[in-house]
């Protein structure tokens, strides 16, 4: 190629500029020779290169980076740490930190780890920027989770069974009977913060959270020193504030995982923020688990000392504090697992007890001289194990029976008692309670045998009631057996007819309303009718013609004429009805019910107490106690005669509390009210008084002023004595039913206590016997008072066939309005006539050694004459026979009831 076409060299930027800054520099440094002096033709057309062309460019190339150069940078000169190279010399940088091949910075990493220029394991060695970096982040990070989890986490509704609750009896001492009733399983009552006691709550700060009213909700000190004292092996801990402790008992369930640990810290947080804090630490209190079945303070208290939280001592908080510990491992009375026997609780319950006296001295909840007197005064020893909920014996009667009076006589509903909460103040004596099962239960050991006779005592049953005259307070009850097995309470209503029991209502009606005019319409005004002595005179013979008031003869529906018994198909002739009563005849009461009218007996009874509800029909044997009170009702009505005639209902409870307040409160309800003037009322006393002094009721005396009446079923189906002194009205009654059969009826009672088919029971045999074992203890020590004097009442009347008058010798049928009440029917039957005694033949209506109810003695008489069975008996005896034999029932009445006497 020929020289003239040669491309000349480009000239070099950085040679030149190398020359220049050489040129500059001091002496010392080799400077850049300079340029040929031959012409600068030479030099435009290259012939002549500068030093420091591409040499320097190779140079530079091979040396790298390193060191600092003053090249230009198009001559491929490297910068501090850079890769080198002039781009027309395609020089390759060294290896270097700050920047590219092409002259950029090099790129960082956002964490320089492994470290960048670090050989070795220092490579792996994060720096402290990376350190203070991390933990900076983390930091922020759990924060902002902090926040956000307690802006998304919100406090969740209470449990259901933080909310449970029951309801607490309480006996008429205001000592608890029991724990019952309300939802769940749980024996609780919630109560307010001000009526728990302050020594309890400072207790409870004092061992659990001395910070309690300090602190957000969480103490993380706490927290950290429960990890390091698990960590060394130490006892378990919690590390949790009361706060937290009550977030988990009333928010969350118990189990032990970390997400319920970690809502617990986020809920308690927002709680402690959000809720005051004599809130959280009632609810607390409220809801943690002390012991013995106790969920709350409340029930606590009252589990180990009988009394309400609001009245603890010092030091029985203290202990109730301790507790909360472990209830298994402090409760005295033992626990369950080998290391919670009587004696190590007793020690470690009272370490913990003398621990926590300390402790709110330390923590300035208590003063040195309060402790101080505490500890002398001892440990407070807790009373022995009870079951709170216990329903056992007699127990769950008086539960059911209150519960029946507050639906029934209160605002509460029955879905409102269901969920608990109430403490209920009952009109329930305790001792009196117990004097009652224990009558019972001695006469039933003594008497009833059902292993030895089934036949005869199985299924026997007792029922009974004591109620207070002027109050209607029910004191106590006799329910049966065992309320968790026997479920009918035998004290309320049953459905057992009570008999005679019935007939001083009859009595009462008579005296007070009066026998009608026989020539006056059925309904008749007060003047037209005539109030009754108990000395008015009745026929008391058997099998007797019952009569209209009027004088006709009664007939049923069916057209039949009725005929009563009397027990024991007895003759007692002319009888007054003082002693018609004393020795429970039934002829008279069934005719004085009739010339009366058993509508006014039924008022009169309805008066006096008894429930409309529990009252048979009115037939005519109405009055002879085909009706079916209850127990409580015949004791309350009872209690009316005691009290000269002022009723009371009866009732069981007092007051009633929720939430701390008042809800209820009998006295502001309370209505006693006038059934019966106080003649009519004291003169039936005076006439009860002589059944207990010289009739039926002898079994039943006291030993000091009583009045009773015994009472017995048709069949022997049930026996009854009620009776009352002027302080106290009880009803005790007897019968047999087989509770568990699917159709339940009422068995005879004949053989029961004998195995002799043919011994009856009466009212004055067994429960006459357990009324007087209980109203002789109950009334012991209580001041002998006696019965009001009662006043003249009433006129002498005569009932149908005890005129003193005599009557024709015979009698034919004659029309009503011609018939004396002596006569017979108007319409004539299959009987001979027979021929009423004159007044010689007439014997005093007390003296019943006279024989003129039959014609027994009588001259070719075989006695009974009344019966039919004294075939030609002489003068006095009776030939006649019932026309129609009335038909029995299962009632066992003779028409269709149990009506019967003693």
């Amino acid at each position: 190629m020929s020289e003239h076409r040669r491309k000349p060299p480009q000239p070099q930027s950085g040679g030149r500029a190398a020359a220049r800054r050489a040129a500059q520099q001091p002496s010392g440094r080799r400077a850049a020779q300079p340029h040929s002096a031959t012409g600068s033709e030479s030099a435009s057309h290259g012939e002549e290169r500068p030093y420091g062309g591409r040499a320097e460019a190779r140079r530079a190339a091979q040396r790298g980076t390193g060191r600092r150069r003053g090249a230009d940078p198009d001559a491929g000169g490297a910068g501090r740490g850079g890769h080198g190279g002039g781009r027309r010399a395609g020089g390759g940088g060294g290896r270097g930190r700050g920047a590219g091949g092409d002259g950029r910075p090099a790129k960082k990493r956002f964490i320089d780890y492994p470290r960048a220029g670090k050989d070795g394991f220092r490579r792996w060695v994060p720096s402290w920027k990376l350190v203070t970096g991390t933990f900076l982040f983390f930091f922020v990070m759990l924060i902002g989770a902090v926040g956000i989890g307690l802006w998304l986490v919100e406090v969740p509704t209470a449990q259901a069974a933080s909310r449970v609750e029951k309801n607490v009896y309480y006996w008429s001492d205001n000592t608890q009977m029991v724990v019952s009733g309300g939802s769940g399983d749980l024996n609780r009552q919630i109560v307010p913060l001000n009526d728990i006691d302050k020594d309890l709550q400072n207790a409870v700060i004092s061992a659990e959270n001395a910070s309690f009213y300090d602190d957000p909700g969480v103490d993380p000190m706490g927290i950290a020193r429960a990890v390091v004292n698990m960590a060394k092996g130490g006892a378990t801990q919690s590390g949790s504030t009361i706060t937290q402790q009550f977030v988990k008992n009333t928010y969350l369930d118990q189990s032990q995982t970390l997400t319920r640990k970690v809502k617990e810290l986020f809920i308690s947080v927002k709680v402690g923020s959000t809720m005051e804090k004599g809130d959280i630490l009632a609810g607390y209190l409220n809801t943690a688990y002390y012991g013995r079945g106790a969920y709350g303070c409340q029930a606590a208290a009252r589990a180990y000392y009988n009394t309400d939280c609001k009245n603890l001592t010092p030091s029985q908080s203290a202990f109730l504090a301790a507790t909360l510990n472990g209830p298994d491992l402090y409760d005295p009375a033992g626990g369950y697992g080998p290391a919670a026997s009587k004696e190590a609780n007793l020690k470690r319950a009272k370490t913990r007890w003398a621990w926590i006296l300390k402790r709110e001295v330390e923590v300035g909840k208590m003063k040195e001289a309060d402790r101080q007197k505490a500890i002398a005064a001892k440990f407070p020893m807790p009373r022995d194990l009870q079951i709170a909920t216990n329903k056992e014996g007699q127990i769950g009667y008086l539960t059911q029976l209150a519960d029946n009076y507050i639906v029934a006589n209160t605002k509460i509903t029955k879905n409102m008692l269901d969920k608990g909460g109430y403490q209920i103040h009952t009109t329930f004596d305790r001792k009196r309670m117990k004097l009652l099962e224990t009558a019972v239960k001695k006469v039933s050991k003594e008497n009833i045998n059902p292993k030895l006779r089934p036949k005869y005592d199985k299924y026997v049953q007792f029922g009974g009631a004591s109620v207070e005259p002027k109050t209607g307070k029910i004191v106590a009850i006799y329910g049966g057996k065992n309320a968790l097995e026997h479920y009918t309470n035998n004290a309320d209503y049953t459905g057992v007819q009570v008999g005679s029991t019935f007939k001083p209502f009859v009595l009462a009606a008579a005296m007070r309303d009066g026998v009608r005019d026989k020539e006056g319409d059925r309904e008749q005004p007060d003047s037209m009718r005539t109030p009754v002595s108990p000395n008015s005179v009745y026929d008391g013979d058997n099998k007797l013609t019952l009569r209209d008031y009027n004088g006709t003869v009664w007939h049923d529906k069916d057209g039949k004429e009725w005929h009563q018994r009397n027990d024991g198909d007895e003759d007692r002739g002319k009888i007054t009805l003082r002693t018609a009563m004393q020795y429970s005849v039934n002829t008279p009461y069934i005719q004085l019910g009739m010339d009366v009218g058993t509508d006014k007996v039924q008022q009169a009874a309805i008066a006096a107490g008894l429930s409309k509800d529990q009252m048979a029909s009115i037939t005519p044997t109405f009055s002879l106690g085909t009706s079916a009170p209850s127990a409580i009702r015949l004791a309350g009505a009872y209690a009316t005669f005691a009290a000269s005639g002022k009723q009371a209902d009866p009732y069981s409870v007092e007051t009633i509390e929720h939430k701390g307040e008042e809800v209820y409160n009998h006295e502001e309800e309370a209505k006693l009210t006038t059934a019966f003037d106080a003649d009519v009322a004291d003169n039936v006393t005076d006439v009860l008084k002589n059944v207990v002094e010289h009739g039926t009721g002898t079994s039943a005396q006291i030993g000091r002023p009583a009045a009773g009446k015994t009472g017995t079923t048709d069949e022997n189906k049930s026996a009854w004595f009620s009776g009352y002194t002027p302080q106290l009205s009880t009803a005790i009654g007897m019968w047999r039913v087989d509770d568990k059969a699917k159709k339940q009826k009422f068995l005879s009672m004949r053989g029961v206590g004998t195995g002799r088919p043919e011994a009856s029971i009466h009212g004055a045999s067994f429960p006459a016997e357990i009324w007087a074992d209980y109203m002789r203890e109950a009334m012991k020590g209580k001041e002998v008072v006696n019965f009001p004097k009662p006043g003249p009442i009433g006129k002498k009347v005569f009932g149908d066939g005890a005129s003193p008058t005599p009557p024709p010798s015979t009698t034919t049928s004659k029309p009503p309005s011609e018939t004396t009440s002596e006569s017979p029917s108007e319409t004539p039957s299959s009987e001979t006539p027979t021929t009423s005694p004159s007044p010689t033949q007439t014997c005093d209506p007390l003296d019943f050694g006279c024989n003129d109810n039959g014609g027994a003695n009588a001259n070719g008489g075989n006695g009974n004459g009344g019966n039919g069975n004294g075939g030609n008996g002489g003068p006095g005896g009776s030939t006649s026979t019932p026309t129609t034999e009335p038909p029995s029932s299962d009632n066992g009445g003779w028409f269709g009831g149990g009506g019967g006497g003693d």
